[in-house]
């Protein structure tokens, strides 16, 4: 018996922040179901964790999810909302991927007493405040207002949550949310990976994890475009049909480490992001990196590199990318030469899928100085987060690479001594391999990881 309220309690946990991605008809279908979101909290699981053989993170990780669902489920007769991005990263955005739809959920005593759901044009279209957008958007895809759609623009999601509750305002809405979950479409096929291919009765279509949302991109984008007067929510039904042959999968699997594995996945390569006006909830998910903020506390050498998809199209699905970073500690100040290779793997431009241009901000330590670029275009230097970043237009032709070659010196008072660099991942971005190389007074050294999650590497 506990092993069976064991899984559910994960899978419920899974459902409300995973599946908000894979399907806009959830909450709905919740609605009428509420014994599957009304179970209570990972306590149990929580207690035993402690005598598990597992890394401590993971068990401080446990114990975050148990107070979230805790959250969720409490029975105090209040009723608490959360707004949920729905990003979709085969078209990039710094905060993730683009944000098409969102959901306004409501969850008293452990139910879902409320859900709505829109497309984000549709709230867009009610805000008419002019608001500057930034320059990329200016020059490269002629867009003259920011709205809710592009409020994505930054790394950093508590900065994005703030921008999205502002146009949300503007729109004449309420924007008192006790918190906000971003979902990228990744997990649609992480899920999928899960519960195996999925045909839904009615369609003449298989999802599987390869290219399921591929498929869906089709199903609901395409028909769309080729047929514009069908309605926007009905264009999606297909999702509804989905959602509870998904559900009925995810409860039948038999392994509960697939499922905690999947969950703890997600959040730690930013597929999933949350942010909580309790500042007890915020500081739990801080203390695990789930709220998906840009660090402004480590003190060493650190690096992040933030796409933007300037196309409008969906050409992510076929970009890959891989870094060589090479630092020098013998030179009078230290010198970087970050190299990073985009391959644009498509064969042909289609109605989701072009030459890639991308918007490409690189944060180095603040104080760093750009000596020499290749293959991008003059750049912007600012300061945001406590570092120093530079932005880049950058172009990559379909079936053709894109070989971009950054120098820049690190500050003058940098210590050369047990060197360390962080690398944070930007959401919504698959692995990527890592090359370091070091350079110091005792030789040359090597380590290669692949950028899944925030990377940490030592050399001492």
């Amino acid at each position: 018996m506990l092993k069976k309220l064991t899984k559910k309690r994960v899978v419920v946990f899974v459902l409300f922040l995973a599946l908000a991605g894979v399907s806009l008809y959830l909450y709905s279908f919740a609605k009428s179901n509420k014994k599957i979101i009304g179970i209570k909290s990972l306590s149990v699981l929580n207690s035993m964790s402690r005598f598990l053989p597992i890394p401590n993170d993971e068990k401080e990780e446990l114990k975050v999810i148990n107070k979230l669902v805790k959250n969720f489920t409490i029975k105090d007769n209040q009723t608490r909302s959360f707004i949920v991005f729905l990003q979709n990263n085969m078209e990039l955005r710094p905060g993730g991927g683009f944000l098409g739809q969102y959901a306004i959920l409501k969850v008293r005593n452990g139910k879902v007493v409320s859900s709505y759901l829109e497309d984000a044009n549709l709230l867009d279209q009610r805000i008419k405040t002019k608001v500057i957008p930034p320059y990329p958007f200016r020059t490269k895809m002629q867009i003259r207002k920011w709205k809710f759609r592009d409020s994505n623009f930054s790394p950093d999601f508590p900065t994005n949550v703030r921008k999205a509750e502002y146009f949300y305002r503007l729109a004449g809405r309420a924007s008192n949310f006790d918190g906000a979950i971003a979902v990228n479409t990744d997990v649609f096929n992480d899920i999928l990976a899960l519960t195996g291919p999925i045909t839904v009765p009615g369609y003449n279509v298989t999802f599987n994890s390869q290219d399921g949302a591929l498929k869906l991109e089709s199903y609901v984008e395409r028909y769309y475009i080729e047929h514009p007067g069908v309605d926007t929510q009905n264009r999606k039904s297909i999702m509804k049909r989905m959602t509870p042959i998904i559900i009925n999968r995810l409860f039948s699997l038999g392994n509960i480490s697939k499922i905690a594995n999947f969950v703890h996945q997600e959040f730690k390569k930013r597929n999933i992001m949350v942010n909580f006006k309790d500042p007890q909830l915020q500081s739990a998910v801080e203390s695990v990196q789930w709220g998906g903020k840009v660090n402004q506390t480590w003190k060493e050498d650190y690096l992040m590199m933030v796409d933007a998809n300037m196309g409008a199209l969906k050409t992510d699905h076929y970009m890959k990318r891989k870094v060589n970073y090479n630092i020098d500690l013998t030179t009078p100040r230290p010198t970087v030469t970050l190299n990073i290779i985009y391959k644009n793997t498509a064969t042909h431009g289609d109605w989701r899928t072009s030459d890639y241009h991308t918007y490409l901000r690189v944060y180095v330590p603040k104080g760093s100085t750009l000596v020499d670029r290749k293959m991008v275009s003059y750049p912007i230097t600012r300061e945001a987060f406590g570092k120093t970043y530079f932005g880049f237009i950058c172009d990559v032709l379909i079936n053709h690479e894109t070989n971009v070659i950054i120098k820049y010196e690190l500050p003058a008072d940098f210590p050369k001594e047990n060197y360390k660099l962080l690398i944070q991942k930007q959401s919504g971005v698959g692995g990527i391999p890592v090359t370091v190389h070091l350079k110091n007074k005792e030789g040359e050294f090597t380590q290669q990881q692949i950028l899944n999650n925030d990377l940490k590497f030592k050399f001492q």
